[in-house]
């Protein structure tokens, strides 16, 4: 599967690279992006690390890691993450997304999920799938927007949302 560059009406989801750490620790900067996801605000070269570890691959063959930084046009700068982990032959992806907090509430996050989910669909991911807390309002909607809905399915103390993405 080849990472490629995904635009949406505003953003340009850009394939991850170690030269986003610098910019991307100070999108990510906010301990309030941890409260529901844990962790905490990793440092340019914490982050860089983590992005080269990302970059080379995932060591399961059968897993592949897509990840991409989220750049707003309009202001030409980063503002968030998305990403999918692809599975069980190309036809799952579980899905995850970040917008840094000056950005939030604009709806960034929600057509990131919606060009991210129409690209695996693409792909021939028949199936996507994300982890929501169950008090993380704002992610649930993110969610109900790229089409995907809760079930009745934990992991982690977290709802599992799923979308079909083919019949």
């Amino acid at each position: 599967m080849d990472i490629e560059l995904i635009s949406t009406a505003r953003l340009d989801l850009v394939p991850l690279s170690t030269a986003h750490a610098a910019d991307m620790a100070t999108v990510l900067s906010s301990p309030a992006l941890h409260t529901y996801i844990g962790g905490e605000p990793l440092s340019p070269d914490a982050l860089r690390t983590r992005y080269d570890r990302l970059a080379a691959g995932s060591p399961d063959p059968a897993t592949v890691w897509c990840n991409w930084v989220l750049r707003l046009r309009v202001e030409n700068r980063l503002v968030g993450t998305v990403q999918a982990t692809v599975t069980a032959a190309g036809s799952v992806a579980e899905i995850a997304w970040v917008v840094g907090t000056p950005w939030q509430g604009r709806g960034l996050a929600s057509e990131a999920a919606q060009g991210l989910v129409s690209w695996l669909g693409e792909q021939a991911v028949s199936t996507v799938v994300a982890h929501i807390h169950p008090d993380h309002r704002a992610s649930a909607a993110v969610a109900t927007a790229a089409g995907l809905t809760p079930t009745d399915e934990w992991q982690d103390g977290e709802v599992r949302w799923r979308r079909a993405t083919r019949p």
